[in-house]
């Protein structure tokens, strides 16, 4: 089965589920109305089905190659990210003063979804740049962004994001490329940075590459990093590519997946960079970057179940094996465990989808409100939907290779692609363990605030449905009774107590947003919502239960084993 761009399935969560139309309502995005939206969905699903998809398995097959110093990229992908750039698609939520569309995170949230079913390796380099964009409009001086941005936005310049060394890992503050003053406001950046996703290739005119690295009289920690814009070819007096920096591509990973995204090596010599904001406040600046980083990467997982998912009910309804006891088609869609694995796609991908648009919906709403609230609650559920929409990426990948059988395990079916592309979201960009640590660390900083208010809004929700569900209300609103009691048992603990717990608890609060709006969503819908979400809350939200003991267990228990006992 060919990809086909799920469009009604986002306009029906804009309208039904997200509360979209408080963005569209708002002075700063007064022009996303329907019309643009739908024109919007409508444009580049077009471009993921008849560009981007056809590329998935070539960049698979042809993976991006080192050549003398000289990255080549996979067939067919120059072309493909020029129609990306033409498109204007770099810019979606870019500032319209720089040339972008100006228009919310949700809608661009929802394109970048359907650029990661299509072809994940191509759409890294997209999201890449637009993490940049954002970066630089918030924190760079003028003079950068008058420089950078325009030919950020066009897509003639493609951006990168360096932080990660061989020693400095999740510990990004331990890291050791410095940065000296050239006495010009230039500085000299020296380092290696490794893991660096699009480090480069040979279809745009400059690689801009954010850099973090340490001044001379930087402190120790993240507190002492500052930041710089280091680009591949010093821009001249035209603002047009000059002469070459001092940098370069020691090699390109070998990796599990992915292959037609070229993950570098990059080694700094001296290179010329540009501060980016405040000397020693880099991390600040990069977090800007890495924030909508981790809600795209959530939605990196989500395309690629819901590409996985495509392709299994196009060969499970194709597929026919033995007698099926229900009629129907014939197919193995009709066996019954077949019909699980596909209806569990169908829910999860639904559940995991819908927190995604939440948390980008309650990030416009911050920008247009400057609202805490709201800023609260983004900053509540970003953890939630990088970790539980790369963890539903996997598992559905997995479960769509499952219902290939055999020929899942086939190479040319192309079902283990999605598996093996979407295998690392759960790494990159924090990884998921690190996801769940903030979420009950960091984000619970304010004593459960923004869980709390979050588990109304699900009560209330339930309350509103007894009269037409009582059955499928009454779980969801028990389950939210279930995770607010351990939210404040969490609340009270010491952190590591907390963090022995961290990842069973996100899973169980996706869990209950998952019932949450699956539950509006039969509210609003017709049968098969009802179906759909009588699927979700019956089968797969009790899940919680267990994961939340889990989670109220502490750390003692994982202690009880030595290191000595481990390797026994």
């Amino acid at each position: 089965m060919a990809y086909r761009a799920p469009v009604g399935e986002f306009r029906f969560i804009f309208d039904h589920v997200v509360n979209f139309e408080q963005v569209s309502e708002s002075a700063l995005f007064s022009e996303a109305s329907a019309d643009v939206v739908d024109a919007i969905l409508s444009e580049a699903g077009k471009l993921c089905e008849e560009v981007m998809a056809p590329l998935q398995r070539v960049g698979d097959l042809h993976p991006a190659v080192l050549e003398n110093g000289v990255v080549r990229t996979s067939p067919g992908f120059g072309e493909g990210f020029a129609q990306i750039a033409e498109g204007g698609w770099l810019g979606i939520s870019a500032s319209p003063e720089s040339g972008g569309m100006g228009l919310p995170q949700t809608l661009a949230t929802a394109v970048n979804e359907m650029m990661s079913a299509s072809c994940l390796s191509l759409s890294l380099n997209p999201l890449m740049t637009q993490g940049q964009i954002e970066a630089l409009e918030h924190h760079a001086s003028d003079e950068l962004k008058a420089l950078y941005l325009p030919k950020l936005i066009t897509g003639e310049w493609c951006g990168t994001m360096n932080l990660t060394e061989p020693q400095a890992g999740s510990d990004v503050g331990a890291l050791s490329s410095k940065a000296e003053p050239n006495g010009d406001g230039t500085y000299a950046v020296t380092g290696q940075k490794i893991f660096i996703s699009w480090g480069d290739n040979d279809f745009s005119e400059n690689i801009c590459h954010l850099v973090l690295a340490r001044l001379p009289d930087g402190n120790k920690g993240t507190k002492g990093i500052s930041l710089f814009m280091v680009p591949k070819y010093l821009p001249d007096e035209n603002g047009m590519p000059g002469a070459a920096n001092t940098l370069k591509v020691v090699s390109l990973e070998h990796k599990l997946g992915l292959h037609g995204s070229p993950t570098a090596v990059m080694q700094y010599d001296g290179a010329t960079g540009w501060l980016v904001g405040e000397p020693h406040n880099g991390m600040a600046a990069m977090f800007t970057m890495m924030n909508n980083a981790r809600l795209g990467v959530g939605v990196q997982g989500i395309g690629a179940a819901d590409g996985a998912y495509q392709q299994a009910l196009g060969y499970a309804l194709d597929r026919k094996q033995g007698r099926t006891p229900a009629e129907g088609t014939g197919t193995i869609a009709d066996h019954a465990d077949v019909r699980r694995m596909l209806t569990t796609m169908r829910a999860e991908i639904f559940a995991a989808r819908s927190i995604a648009l939440s948390c980008a919906v309650a990030i416009d709403m911050a920008r247009a409100t400057d609202s805490a609230d709201w800023l609260s609650r983004a900053a509540f559920l970003t953890p939630i939907a990088k970790s539980h929409g790369t963890d539903i990426g996997i598992e559905m990948a997995s479960m769509g290779i499952q219902v290939h059988g055999g020929m899942g395990f086939i190479e040319e079916t192309g079902a283990a692609q999605y598996l093996r592309d979407v295998r690392v979201t759960s790494i990159y960009e924090g990884t998921n363990g690190i996801q769940a640590m903030d979420l009950v660390g960091r984000k619970m900083m304010d004593g459960g605030e923004a869980a709390y208010r979050l588990l109304e809004e699900i009560e209330a929700g339930a309350e509103a449905a007894r009269v037409t569900m009582p059955d499928l209300a009454e779980e969801v609103w028990a389950a939210a009774e279930t995770l607010r009691e351990t939210t404040e048992w969490i609340v009270g603990q010491e952190m590591n107590d907390r963090f022995a717990g961290a990842v069973p608890y996100l899973r169980a609060f996706a869990r209950v947003l998952g019932a949450h709006f699956h539950l509006k969503a039969a509210m609003a819908g017709n049968g098969p919502r009802l179906a759909l979400a009588q699927f979700f809350i019956k089968r797969l939200l009790p899940e919680h239960a267990a994961l939340l003991v889990h989670a109220r267990a502490g750390a003692d228990g994982l202690y009880n084993l030595s290191t000595d006992d481990l390797a026994a």
